[in-house]
């Protein structure tokens, strides 16, 4: 640096001179596949899951392999489905060493059914249990109706029936016997019983007994009340007769079953004795049988509620006996990985289904559904983060069940307040799973931002990489990924020419020569494109034209709003110059974003000044259609001519920034050097060149610095220049530091070798001036000032006339002010 009179420093470049344009290999950065030997990729091996992504693998096996409380894992990077496919594998890896968990049940809880019992059963035991019963019954419907037909039992109920239906009789008998001796007679009628006066047997009318002498009269009416209060009490004790007539039935019907079910039975407890929980359900089971034994003579007498509530009601008697195998699994199976797509709250831990009956909805514990927290159990459950947090409840729901380690079934219009249909109240399954959640890094940082449960809950972060490094390694790791996708899909294998276009491919997605992209679904869709292609030529293989025409093919149908800007200029609707040189005046470039694909596209920005206070307009900003970040580009500017030009003085300027024509948001800084060279050939006024276009960033010390998109803004303009017809003097000025960035198209690096295009890198604004104007930017001297003619000298006179005239101006105003108080 140099040494100013002022004893200030400026970080101005000791090589200002204008820079060299890039030759062709720097432009393209072809693929080196040497390291591998095949003719197609059907020759490649297939690439592991996770190739590339040792940090996120990692993530993924320590998540996996620690067992505590809160160490599920959220899988962060772009695109949630590419994700869960990498790890997939590798949970299924981990979930194989892991031992099948339980199998879990539902069976009717007899005691309060509209509590269902939950069962746990070794893995693989749960149908066998189910067949055990189902046979039990079938059994039993065989065997009991036979017993109850047999003619001790039928002998043995018919003393009971004689016994109690004798006792009525005989009361009856006696009570008409007395009554038949006091004179009176017991009538049976449609209303029930009446006691009416009686002679010789016959019933005494109304008109006759009033006839009778008034001492008749009231021994009979005597006789009838004590008759039928007699009567009364002996009615009064048939129901109880019957209770226990039907007591004695039962009791019989108890006595016979008990037997015969023991029996049956005694196999199925011997099979499942080493589980005690469901030997007490099969305890109850077998107490339920006897209870409602006449159940297997004849459904109808069972209870009309069938023993359960009105709304719980099953369709056949007979099911209050099944078992509802909620999951089971194999014993060697291993542990489950379960990919819930769509995690509603029933999807997630459940639900209870209702069936229409007789215009009711009605339910039981058959119709418990399982959730797939209930089939991932003992294993993994791999959920989309952003699917989750949409659905209601969901996410709620979820970190209830990690927190309580129970699967509560839950009701969504319980949630909401509205009265729900009669439904059940299923005992919670224990729970123990991995939850991996998978998301956008977005959606993690704003998630962990508003809810303090996820890092409780999810303490492993595996930070999927979109990009990896580029090297033989990585590209021959492409190349195979590629290959895996090709045989994945029953698609034609690459050839080496179609794998190293696709490599390429992938450093262009990645914005950067030096590194390749691993979004698999993005080459995945060029692979199925190419594959096309080369069907449609009738290859074998893929070869690397396919790859360019898949390439094409997906740039032109996204090209339709890229082809209206471009119209627009080459029809003078945007005015944009590409040849000839003016002052204030410069091409910039920007680029468009939309549905996925960008494209670059020229716009004049243009630049004027006169005397002021040393304020920069961004008149983008004034109207609001300019972001914070190009507000802040703009006033290192003001930094920057500060720096350089105002070092013992106020800076006397007023200049005013435009993007013209552009009537959208303007955002970024990577104009901030176009705009730079626009206000100092305004200052200068030196005419810029029209030929070429200007990119990048600049700092308060005159340093230009790295921006994005520069592929897409170079062929933007080369478009433009091409459609115009290429003169040989244009081309882009870019930063140095995104050199190694370019993977430009063919027709671009092509137009460059044959000197009809050019790309200029330069670090400092000094190189781009000196580029543009033609005329050497300059360096103080040891006297501290420029050279004679530089950009730089006649920019600092012409801030210096605007301070002298400032000045002037406001010592005029000053002398004014004076004489008009009567000063001298």
């Amino acid at each position: 640096m140099d040494e100013l009179v002022t004893g200030r420093q400026d970080s101005e470049p000791e090589d200002g001179a204008p820079p060299e344009a890039l030759p062709r290999e720097r432009l393209y950065r072809p693929a080196d596949l040497s390291a591998l030997a095949f003719t197609t990729t059907a020759d490649l091996e297939p690439l592991q899951a996770l190739a590339g992504q040792t940090r996120a693998r990692e993530a993924v096996r320590l998540g996996t392999a620690i067992a505590a409380d809160g160490f599920n894992i959220f899988a962060v990077g772009p695109g949630a489905a590419r994700i869960s496919e990498s790890i997939r594998g590798l949970l299924r890896d981990a979930a194989a060493r892991r031992p099948a968990p339980s199998d879990w049940v539902y069976v009717n809880n007899f005691a309060v059914p509209h509590r269902p019992a939950a069962l746990a059963l070794p893995a693989g035991r749960a149908p066998a249990l189910r067949s055990a019963i189902s046979g039990l019954i079938e059994e039993l419907r065989a065997a009991l109706p036979a017993l109850f037909e047999s003619e001790d039992y039928q002998r043995r109920r018919s003393a009971i029936e004689a016994s109690f239906h004798g006792q009525a009789e005989r009361s009856f008998a006696a009570l008409g016997e007395k009554a038949t001796a006091k004179g009176v007679a017991i009538l049976r009628t449609p209303m029930g019983f009446a006691v009416a006066p009686a002679k010789d047997g016959k019933v005494v009318p109304p008109e006759e007994f009033a006839t009778w002498p008034p001492e008749r009269q009231r021994e009979v009416r005597d006789a009838i009340a004590e008759i039928e209060k007699e009567l009364e009490e002996t009615l009064r004790a048939i129901p109880r007769i019957e209770k226990e007539r039907r007591d004695a039935v039962r009791a019989l019907d108890r006595e016979t079953a008990k037997f015969v079910i023991d029996h049956a039975m005694a196999e199925v407890t011997a099979s499942f004795s080493d589980l005690p929980r469901v030997l007490a359900h099969l305890e109850a089971v077998r107490a339920d049988l006897v209870e409602h034994a006449p159940l297997f003579l004849d459904a109808q007498a069972l209870p009309p509620d069938g023993g359960l509530p009105a709304g719980l009601r099953t369709l056949s008697p007979f099911d209050r006996y099944d078992v509802n195998i909620l999951v089971t699994r194999p014993a060697e199976a291993g542990a489950p990985v379960i990919e819930e797509l769509h995690p509603t709250l029933g999807n997630l831990v459940g639900r209870v289904e209702h069936l229409p009956v007789q215009g009711a909805l009605v339910t039981n514990f058959r119709l418990i559904k399982p959730g797939a927290l209930h089939r991932a159990n003992g294993g993994t459950i791999l959920i989309d983060a952003r699917a989750l947090l949409t659905e209601p409840f969901s996410w709620a729901a979820l970190k209830r069940a990690l927190l309580q380690r129970r699967i509560t079934i839950e009701d969504a219009a319980q949630h909401i307040g509205l009265s729900s249909t009669v439904s059940l109240e299923p005992d919670p399954i224990p729970l123990d799973v991995k939850v991996v959640l998978v998301g956008e890094r977005l959606l993690h940082y704003l998630l962990a931002a508003v809810d303090p449960d996820l890092e409780r809950h999810f303490k492993v972060i595996a930070d999927f990489d979109d990009e990896a490094a580029r090297s033989p390694e990585t590209e021959a790791m492409l190349a195979r990924m590629v290959a895996t996708i090709a045989r994945d899909d029953g698609l034609r294998p690459l050839d080496r020419g179609a794998a190293a276009r696709a490599v390429e491919h992938a450093a262009r997605l990645a914005e950067d020569a030096e590194r390749l992209t691993l979004l698999a679904e993005r080459l995945r869709d060029l692979v199925v494109e190419a594959d096309h292609w080369a069907g449609a030529a009738g290859r074998a293989a893929i070869a690397r034209e396919d790859v360019e025409r898949a390439i094409a093919e997906q740039r032109r149908r996204v090209a339709r709003l890229h082809e209206l800007s471009r119209d627009a200029i080459l029809r003078d609707i945007a005015l944009i110059a590409t040849a000839g040189s003016r002052v204030g005046q410069v091409n910039g470039l920007s680029v468009a974003g939309i549905g996925g694909h960008a494209f670059g596209r020229p716009t004049r920005i243009t630049a004027r000044v006169r005397p002021g206070s040393g304020r920069i307009v961004d008149i983008e900003r004034e109207v609001e259609l300019g972001g914070p970040l190009h507000a802040k580009g703009v006033l290192i500017l003001t930094g920057f001519l500060s720096g350089r030009y105002a070092l013992d003085a106020p800076m006397s300027l007023y200049a005013s920034l435009v993007f013209e024509q552009s009537y959208g948001g303007v955002e970024g800084d990577s104009a901030s050097c176009a705009e730079l060279l626009a206000l100092l050939s305004a200052l200068s006024g030196l005419p810029l060149r029209q030929d070429l276009a200007v990119t990048g960033s600049v700092n308060q010390h005159g340093d230009v610095q790295a921006i994005g998109g520069v592929n897409e803004k170079i062929e933007g303009f080369f478009d433009v220049c091409r459609a115009r017809g290429l003169t040989g003097t244009q081309g882009v000025v870019i930063p140095h530091s995104n050199v190694q960035h370019l993977m430009l198209h063919a027709e671009v690096v092509e137009a460059c070798a044959a000197g009809r295009f050019a790309i200029y890198p330069v670090r400092r604004i000094d190189q781009a001036v000196a580029l543009l104007t033609g005329r050497d930017a300059g360096t103080r001297g040891p006297d501290g000032t420029y050279p004679e003619g530089s950009v730089n000298r006649l920019v600092e006179e012409r801030l210096r006339r605007f301070a002298e005239a400032r000045r002037a101006m406001h010592e005029g105003a000053a002398a004014e002010a004076r004489r008009e108080e009567g000063g001298p």
